[in-house]
This record gives structure tokens, C-alpha cells and sequence, in this order.
């Protein structure tokens, strides 16, 4: 059994390879590119007005929705979904494999993405359906099928909601639930292998009891433990951060420098060390901020707006959250503490345990260094894993009923759970390789998608993008209902 699992191991690396290096490359760069210049720098223009859409009147009880959640609580799905184990361990693992220049390469495909996704969810606004149930469906096999008619369109986004089923509801569960129980074994001090089964089970079962109750307790329930999350990691961070502060600097240069010269750090040629730092870049970034995968788009799609130019630039600002606020404070971190601080620790540096060996050198005692760094991560980890599970499972299941319709949600809520319960249990390198292919084929079928459907992007921005709002659709009825 091992031998069949090394083997299979590497060859979904070889072909992640293929994709990543070259088809993967191309595509997110080459539609970001597009849509920033079709909507003329949508996400630079528009960022203001996304953050007040996000921000103005926020609250963290959206209260019942007739259909689907409101625009906060869709945003709040959308970022649980984006803010997970990539913002930490791919984060590192990108560094390890691409040098301190792969974070440049990531903000670079994350600037580009702020335009993809906010094109992902206007066209989930403006297909989505609802259905007789009230309930509402929206996401990229909706918008695939109004670009594409007949056959092709049926393939192409029955193609597109397998890749999603399989990535997102259940190998992705499984990356999150593997990254949770490995996490908490290291701050237990444990073997996870042995005993993971135990955190696979409270996982599971918390998992079961949310996705039950539907969308509103998903929703419910994001809106809450988003910000929760975001305020933990960002203040411990920013405490690390303010010890190392004479390391920012130089941290920064490393960033900047090793996104050219690569092969400073990683070694090789200089053509094959910066095809290395950029494709782990543009993979590691897809897997973080999702811009162009296809999967917050369901999120997006389910959101109570006026326009679908408001979700839009709601979306801008989910992806800037992710990777220039989340995923750049992790790297921070790492590069500070060791790459200039430390770097004879990195001899033996792994992905999953980087943050806490870059928290442990802050401490004089060792021992209580490791111990702190370890339950740090044990704690972010959780929460950015788990609310990404909820999410994913929400993005799966919409294209599951798409598929086989409504009754089989069951089905498919059993089989995402029976998932979570497998992720505590397998390598941590297969499941995230399988993760990693499927991410991939999901991206091909949405980009096609989107440049076919890129004039009714436009159409929505000339049309809406242009209106002079004094007051944002949530600052509006904040302030009706606290009147």
C-alpha cells in the first residue's frame, strides 16, 4: 500500500507540474491581464467603494435572509473560503520551494486576480437562479451554460462541477481537516497518525451539524468567526512583527530580489529557478485567494445586492484581504525570523511547521518558544481551516444538486463528512497534490467561461459602475434599521 501511494504521489506531481508551470501560468495571468484592461483597473478604481460596501454599517448578524445571506455574510463565506491552510503552510511551502520572490509573484497574480474575481462575481449575480424552495444556485456552471450553448456548454460545465465536487467538497475538506489535526498533534506534542482519528471526529461532527441547516447557518456562522479569525492572526502577527522590526527591510528587499534572482536562494539556473519562483507563486496564490479557480463565485452568487457591480467590488477587496493583509503577514514572519534573522534554521524547515519555528526564535528559552509558537498555530490554523471546510462544502454542494438535483444534498453532505473524518488521517503531501490537480482542472472551464462572457462584465461596470453612490446599499439599511 505504501508503494502504491508513493507512486501515486508522484504522479500527481508530475502531471501538477505540467499544469502548473505552464497551462496554470498562463491562464491566471493571461485573464487577470484581460479583465484589468477590459474593465480599465476595475480593482484599483473601485477598491474604495468595495471597502465601503464591505465595511460601511457591517454587522455581524446579517439576520434572516428571504434567499440566499447579505452582502457581508456572502463576503464572510467568500474569505472563510480563501483565508485557509494556504495562507499559512502554502504560503511557506512556496518560500521553501520558490525562495522569499515567490510572495512577489503571489501579490503579482493577486493584483491581477482582484480583476477576475471581481468579472466572477458580477456573472454569479447575474445568472444565478432561484429556485422554487426560495433557496438560491449561482456559481460558474450557471454562467458557463448562458456563454455556451448545447452540448459544449453541458460538458464544459458538467466537467467543471466534478472538478468542483471533488476539490472543493471533498479532497479540499480533506487538506483542511489533515492541516488542523497535524497542527494541533504538533502543539500536543503527539503523533497524528496514531491519534488524529480523535480531532478527525470533532471536526466531522461539527461540520455535520452546520452544513445541516443549510445556508443560513453557514452564513450564520461565517459572518461571525471571519472576523474572529482575521483579528487573532493579524494582532499576533503584528506583535511578532513589531519585535522583528528592524528585519522588515531587508524582508521586503528578499521579496523583491529573489522574485528575479531566484536562483540566489534555491539554487539551479536562472531560468529554471525563476519558472520555479513563479509557478509556485501562481499555484500557491490560486490555492489562497481562489481568484479564476471558480469557487467563490457561489458565494458571491448568493448575496441579497442592488447591482451586480456592488458584489464585485465586494469580491476586490475578499482577494486583497487574503493575500496583501493574511498571507503577507505570514511571510513577513517566516522571512524576518528566518530567512534574515535565522537562517541556519532553515536546513530543516518544513511547510506545516515554518510560523512556529519563526515564533520559537523570538523566545530566549527554546522550550517555551516552541511551545507558544506551536498553539499560535494550532489556534489560526484551526479557525482558517475549519470555516474554509464550511465554506467548501457549501461550493461543493451547489454543484452536486446541479448535477443530480436537490434530494441528493444528503448524499452528498454524508460523503463530505465521511471526508473530513479521512483528511486527519493521510499524508499531508498526497492529499495536498490531489487538491492542488483538481484546483487546476476547475480553473480551465471558468477562464473560458469568463472571456466568453467578459462583454456582459463590461456592460454591468459601464452601466453601474459609473453611478455616483453617496451612500452604499449597507450603510443604507444599517442605518434604516438603527433608526
Amino acid at each position: 500500500m505504501d508503494k502504491f501511494l508513493l507512486w501515486l504521489e508522484n504522479a500527481v506531481n508530475t502531471a501538477n507540474t505540467y499544469l502548473a508551470d505552464y497551462i496554470l501560468v498562463i491562464l491566471l495571468i493571461g485573464v487577470g491581464l484581460f479583465f484589468t484592461i477590459r474593465t480599465r483597473f476595475a480593482q484599483v478604481r473601485y477598491f474604495g467603494q468595495g471597502l465601503k460596501n464591505v465595511f460601511g454599517g457591517i454587522k455581524f448578524n446579517g439576520g434572516k435572509q428571504k434567499s440566499g445571506m447579505s452582502s457581508f455574510q456572502a463576503f464572510a463565506t467568500a474569505v472563510a473560503a480563501q483565508v485557509g491552510t494556504g495562507n499559512i503552510v502554502g504560503a511557506c511551502g512556496a518560500i521553501l520551494a520558490g525562495g522569499p520572490g515567490a510572495i512577489f509573484w503571489m501579490w503579482v497574480i493577486a493584483f491581477l486576480g482582484m480583476a477576475t474575481i471581481y468579472a466572477e462575481a458580477v456573472l454569479a449575480q447575474k445568472t444565478k437562479k432561484v429556485n422554487e424552495d426560495g433557496s438560491v444556485s449561482g456559481g460558474p456552471v450557471y454562467y458557463i451554460r448562458t456563454a455556451f450553448k448545447g452540448k459544449f456548454g453541458k460538458f464544459l460545465a458538467g466537467f467543471f462541477a466534478v472538478a468542483a465536487i471533488i476539490c472543493l467538497g471533498f479532497v479540499g475538506a480533506m487538506v483542511q481537516s489533515n492541516s488542523i489535526s497535524s497542527a494541533v498533534a504538533s502543539a500536543g506534542g503527539y503523533d497524528y497518525t496514531k491519534w488524529g482519528w480523535i480531532v478527525g471526529v470533532i471536526i466531522a461532527l461539527l461540520t455535520a451539524i452546520i452544513i445541516i441547516g443549510g445556508v443560513k447557518r453557514i452564513a450564520s456562522v461565517t459572518e461571525k468567526i471571519v472576523p474572529i479569525m482575521a483579528i487573532i492572526y493579524i494582532l499576533g502577527g503584528l506583535i511578532i512583527l513589531c519585535v522583528n522590526i528592524t528585519a522588515l527591510p531587508m524582508a521586503f528587499w528578499f521579496i523583491i530580489k529573489y522574485a528575479f534572482t531566484p536562483q540566489a536562494i534555491i539554487g539551479g539556473g536562472v531560468g529554471v529557478a525563476l519558472k520555479k519562483a513563479i509557478s509556485m507563486g501562481a499555484k500557491r496564490g490560486l490555492f489562497s485567494n481562489e481568484a479564476g479557480m471558480g469557487s467563490t463565485p457561489h458565494a458571491h452568487a448568493q448575496a441579497n445586492v442592488k447591482t451586480p457591480h456592488e458584489q464585485g467590488t465586494v469580491a476586490i477587496v475578499s482577494v486583497f484581504l487574503d493575500t496583501f493583509v493574511v498571507l503577507t503577514m505570514t511571510a513577513l514572519i517566516v522571512i524576518t525570523s528566518l530567512y534574515v534573522k535565522n537562517p541556519e534554521m532553515l536546513k530543516d524547515a518544513r511547510s506545516n511547521t515554518m510560523v512556529q519555528v519563526a515564533i520559537s526564535t523570538l523566545f530566549n528559552n527554546p522550550s517555551i518558544g516552541t511551545i507558544v509558537g506551536a498553539v499560535f498555530v494550532a489556534v489560526c490554523l484551526s479557525f482558517f481551516a475549519f470555516s474554509t471546510i464550511v465554506s467548501w462544502n457549501l461550493f461543493g454542494r451547489v454543484n452536486f444538486e446541479y448535477l443530480f438535483g436537490k434530494k441528493s444534498s444528503i448524499i452528498y453532505s454524508i460523503i463530505a463528512v465521511v471526508f473530513v473524518l479521512l483528511g486527519s488521517l493521510l499524508s499531508n503531501d498526497l492529499v495536498w497534490a490531489f487538491n492542488d490537480f483538481f484546483n487546476y482542472l476547475m480553473v480551465i472551464p471558468n477562464v473560458i467561461a469568463l472571456i466568453a462572457l467578459s462583454g456582459m462584465v463590461v456592460n454591468e461596470l459601464k452601466e453601474n459602475g459609473k453611478k455616483s453612490i453617496e451612500k452604499t446599499p449597507n450603510q443604507a439599511l444599517y442605518q434604516e434599521e438603527n433608526k
